[in-house]
């Protein structure tokens, strides 16, 4: 896995993401990017600003069809507004976000997996960005790319993938970090469904035919 790392880091350069100005906008995106394209939460998000309610407080106190006009460009916007409301009642009955930093990484990943509505990967999404806690995001690109370069099945169970890569992969957070964000690039650009190969910095490793 490090000699994928440096090949696509070589390609793309430092990312530098997750594109947030506060770790509460952080966790807010993770949620809101569930089934949808970046492009979207963006909207959402700037939403969001524009109404001021990118704080917890004032999020909780909003009322559901507010939320959901203003999260509308996201898709699933209902949805997503129950589970952003399922979330904010957890994370303000845990203390909020320094108190949550004080807990274990496997507690308060716990916990995430708790609330209604988060998943194993947008839970962490925010334990990674939010957080910054050494947890290996598995997603759809993730499996595409590693089954293609014949590292996987890509059906196994995600914790088994997460386990896998944590103990394959020996980076810091901040190479967790820009791992994942490293991956999702270079499946929009080349490994996508219908694969891109020409050009693609990871041709000699993939056994894609």
């Amino acid at each position: 896995m490090r000699s994928v790392y440096t090949l696509l880091l070589k390609e793309y350069g430092t990312l530098n993401w997750w594109p947030a100005e506060t770790p509460f906008e952080v966790m807010l995106g993770a949620i809101l990017t569930q089934n949808t394209a970046w492009s979207n939460v963006e909207k959402a998000i700037n939403n969001l600003k524009n109404k001021n309610l990118l704080d917890a407080e004032k999020l909780s106190n909003t009322d559901n069809s507010i939320i959901a006009e203003q999260i509308k460009p996201s898709g699933y916007y209902n949805i997503k507004t129950t589970r952003i409301k399922n979330f904010l009642h957890w994370y303000q009955q845990s203390g909020g976000y320094q108190k949550l930093l004080n807990l274990p990484t496997l507690d308060l990943r716990k916990q995430l997996l708790s609330v209604n509505g988060i998943g194993f990967e947008t839970a962490d999404d925010i334990m990674l960005y939010a957080f910054e806690r050494r947890i290996f995001v598995i997603d759809a690109y993730y499996r595409r790319i590693f089954k293609r370069l014949g590292f996987i099945a890509g059906d196994e169970k995600y914790e088994v993938l997460r386990l896998q890569a944590e103990t394959d992969f020996d980076g810091s957070v901040q190479e967790f970090n820009e791992y994942h964000a490293l991956l999702v690039e270079h499946a929009k650009r080349h490994c996508k469904v219908k694969p891109l190969c020409e050009g693609c910095c990871l041709k000699e490793k993939c056994r894609y035919e």
